[in-house]
């Protein structure tokens, strides 16, 4: 008797084809724009940190308020693109604050 391997283990395509190349350029893509977007995530939430209720008026932190979910929107979209579905891991690797993520509409 001989052992054939899972149907989902096989590969589908050979390496000469083109279809490998494409799929590892586009995981690779997928993986730098993720990358991308968690760098301006962190910069933007860094810039909310930063605000100073002495220093700064509350239109700036209205301005970085908005800024920042724009951002964690973004890292969100790509995390979902890339097939990672759950962000309780993200909001609190990042430390977002309540008041950005209301902005995006959940709690």
């Amino acid at each position: 008797m001989s052992f054939r391997p899972p149907q989902s283990l096989r590969e589908p395509f050979s390496v000469e084809s083109g279809f490998n190349v494409l799929e590892y350029e586009l995981r690779a893509e997928r993986a730098n724009s993720l990358g991308r977007s968690g760098l301006k995530a962190e910069a933007a939430l860094s810039d909310l940190n930063a605000w100073d209720e002495k220093r700064h008026s509350h239109e700036q932190r209205d301005v970085l308020v908005k800024k920042a979910a724009d951002a964690v929107w973004d890292l969100f979209v790509q995390r979902e693109i890339c097939g990672l579905r759950n962000s309780r891991d993200v909001i609190q690797r990042y430390a977002i604050p309540d008041e950005v993520l209301v902005r995006l509409g959940s709690s």
